[in-house]
């Protein structure tokens, strides 16, 4: 696992995982080596929004931008981001 302030740094998809979406089980993935994660709506959002690299403030208001009116919002990315870092899923750009 990766050490990562989801605060102040910036993060991205770990290239272990690709994301995709999957016309045989109809949502978005995480495919890896050993298999491939279902992923809802929301955590595929996300999670696109991490393929490049980004910081939590952009990536909050690029979600805002596409989602205006979601009320807690900002809590449930970084909730979905801390387990993402668990599930290393995400990484920190190291330049």
């Amino acid at each position: 696992m990766h050490k990562l302030n989801i605060d102040t740094e910036e993060f991205k998809v770990n290239p272990q995982y690709r994301l995709q979406f999957e016309e045989a089980q109809g949502c978005y993935v995480l495919l890896f080596p050993e298999g491939l994660i279902r992923l809802s709506d929301s955590a595929a959002a996300i999670l696109e929004g991490c393929q490049e690299g980004t910081t939590f403030e952009i990536l909050v208001q690029d979600l805002n931008k596409a989602f205006p009116g979601v009320d807690g919002l900002e809590d449930d990315v970084r909730a979905f981001l801390e387990d993402a870092l668990q599930q290393d899923w995400i990484q920190p750009v190291r330049n």
